[in-house]
């Protein structure tokens, strides 16, 4: 990549941008994700994760961060969010708790910030 294509990629500070190059990285992780809106899908996983990683060929990035529950270590390496949700489901965790853990924050936490900033949003809409 050359330095003006880099310089010309979106930055916000604290969040990783999902773009194209973040789509390629992730695209086994991804593609294994999406694979869990079958439901024998998801249960070969279960009885397996190892094999079933093996199974999309995830790299060994995307293979630690599984092992390690690591949501921030799954969209470093090229996650989604909309894909890792359907494997948050699987490991009994919602949206609040994924908010939580990218966050570093407590689910508790997380759904508490929610709350006031929806509260100050309405103040001010208001």
């Amino acid at each position: 990549m050359d330095v003006m294509t880099k310089a010309a990629k979106r930055m916000i500070p604290g969040t990783p941008v999902f773009d194209g190059d973040s789509a390629q990285q992730g695209y086994a992780i991804n593609a294994m994700c999406y694979s869990f809106n079958d439901d024998a899908c998801r249960k070969e996983f279960v009885a397996d994760e190892e094999a079933y990683m093996e199974k999309f060929g995830l790299t060994d990035e995307q293979r630690q961060a599984v092992r390690d529950r690591s949501v921030l270590g799954m969209l470093a390496a090229g996650g989604n969010v909309y894909y890792l949700a359907k494997l948050a489901g699987i490991l009994g965790l919602n949206v609040q708790d994924l908010g939580g853990l990218q966050t570093g924050m407590s689910t508790e936490d997380f759904k508490a910030k929610l709350l006031a900033q929806g509260l100050t949003e309405r103040r001010v809409a208001q």
